[in-house]
């Protein structure tokens, strides 16, 4: 089993958080991880010790309850009572995998030695990721600003053996899992309770993961793109370098490329065309999903910047005798750039579902609704209406939830980011998007075959072959769920 070591010094990428999930690394702390950890942790205890003066969160309450002192003998109590009072989320569970995110996250942000967390209570949260203990989360209740409270207080409480645990394919309680692997619950320290819940890993872990899957479709929506084109006898003109370089935007070029190679050695791209232009939806592929491409670098850039990030409140500076209470929590870096990736990915859905209308149109000598016997079949026919309904969902969510704020802490919090709710959002326009994206596919697969005996790229043939081996080129009608099902199965596992 091959272990990634977390350290403060090396950069966590988007890549590297890719290869640790996808091939099933443990994760541990570095050396140098390991030594800022506990050196900050003992500044923070001799700097208990010494205080002259309250520290907000270390002696005192919480939020409007800052000007409340607590006495030494209640810290660790203050601790532990924040974590299961601030534990209150609501709704659906959250993903698992999502959830791991979130541990690793904190994880790498505690190791910075900013934060006072206790080496083991770091190293349990990474004995949980690499166990697979995945504390049961919900997608409501954050407010991005003091971090995400509530959802990352449901993530801890299985640290002190309380709350329940996705373990082994069910769901279970903490304290049974823990006593089943020989675990003993964590004593929260001073702080540590505020080092745990005060960050941003519960939005940051839904942006990976929307990321992670968004890069891979950024990737498909050319390629079935590009086979889409052909199928609709399109022209390649449109996508010759020459148009792209005079506007400059990288990802417009990228994509016309990409178009270019997949559609290389066509017979059906190569033959002359009756027609002078094709719809925008295909004729400005280049356009729109290079401005995806572009969204989606600004996108990556942030949220790296974020993961690699102490994002708790106080942050304590121990080389500068420092305990400064200020706002790293809050969600806005990330807020807004995740309305930003939604919007930009909901885009790839939208001019996805007009090749699959323009498919199904019986435009260009192919079939209506792409059968051999339209009005004995209806065909292709509602896949463009699920289509249609789904992009119109992802309308709605692209509603920028980080243009609100409402006050919280009886004032004191009284501007927060809505992050939470702009990263769930996220993840769930994504899996739209790969939806509508098999349901072109599907569509360009079934049309293709009508131009026979013309063919395709020999690119694009072979990945026809493939697919067809999970969804079968359609005769008559048949029911569509499971075959849209396979084929997001299919995109999936590219």
């Amino acid at each position: 089993m091959k272990t990634y070591l977390i350290d403060p010094s090396q950069r966590l990428s988007l890549d590297t958080v890719r290869s640790i999930i996808e091939n099933g690394m443990h994760v541990g702390l570095s050396d140098t991880a390991v030594s800022r950890i506990v050196s900050c942790r003992e500044y923070l205890d001799k700097k208990i010790e010494r205080a002259d003066r309250p520290i907000y969160g270390v002696t005192t309450g919480f939020g409007s309850l800052c000007n409340v002192s607590v006495s030494a003998d209640g810290l660790a109590q203050l601790q532990e009572n924040l974590v299961k009072s601030h534990a209150c989320g609501l709704g659906e569970m959250l993903d698992p995998e999502i959830v791991r995110l979130m541990l690793l996250l904190k994880a790498q942000s505690l190791s910075y030695g900013n934060s006072g967390a206790q080496l083991g209570t770091v190293q349990r949260l990474l004995d949980f990721f690499n166990l697979g203990v995945c504390p049961v989360v919900y997608r409501l209740g954050s407010l991005g600003a003091s971090g995400d409270l509530a959802p990352l207080a449901n993530m801890c409480l299985p640290l002190l053996g309380l709350g329940e645990v996705h373990y082994k394919g069910a769901v279970r309680p903490a304290a049974d899992v823990l006593a089943e692997l020989g675990l003993e619950p964590i004593r929260l320290a001073s702080k540590e309770g505020l080092a745990l819940l005060n960050g941003t890993q519960f939005m940051a872990a839904n942006a990976v993961h929307a990321l992670l899957a968004a890069e891979k479709l950024i990737t498909l929506a050319d390629k079935i793109g590009a086979l889409s084109l052909d199928a609709f006898d399109g022209r390649i003109e449109p996508f010759d370098d020459e148009v792209h370089v005079v506007r400059a935007h990288p990802g417009q070029l990228q994509t016309a490329q990409a178009v270019r190679r997949w559609l290389e050695g066509s017979q059906l791209i190569a033959q002359p065309k009756k027609h002078v232009q094709d719809p925008y939806s295909f004729r400005c592929m280049p356009q729109v999903h290079g401005a995806v491409k572009d969204a989606f670098a600004f996108v990556r850039n942030v949220i790296e910047t974020e993961i690699n990030s102490p994002t708790d409140n106080p942050m304590v500076f121990p080389e500068l005798d420092m305990v400064v209470s200020a706002g790293n929590f809050h969600g806005e870096p990330i807020a807004l750039p995740m309305d930003y990736l939604c919007l930009a990915m909901a885009e790839l859905a939208n001019i996805s579902e007009r090749r699959i209308y323009r498919l199904i149109s019986g435009a260009r000598d192919l079939p209506s609704f792409l059968v051999a016997n339209p009005g004995l079949n209806s065909g292709f026919m509602i896949p463009q209406y699920a289509a249609a309904s789904v992009v119109n969902q992802n309308k709605g969510l692209c509603w920028p939830t980080s243009c609100d704020s409402i006050p919280s802490s009886q004032g004191q919090e009284d501007h927060v980011s809505m992050g939470g709710n702009s990263a769930t959002k996220l993840v769930k326009v994504v899996d739209n998007v790969r939806r509508v994206l098999a349901i072109e596919l599907m569509n360009a697969a079934q049309a293709i075959e009508f131009r026979r005996p013309l063919r395709t790229s020999p690119a694009l043939e072979d990945w026809h072959a493939q697919y067809r081996k999970v969804v079968p080129f359609i005769v008559d009608d048949t029911v569509m769920s499971p075959l849209i099902e396979a084929s997001v199965q299919f995109l999936k596992e590219q």
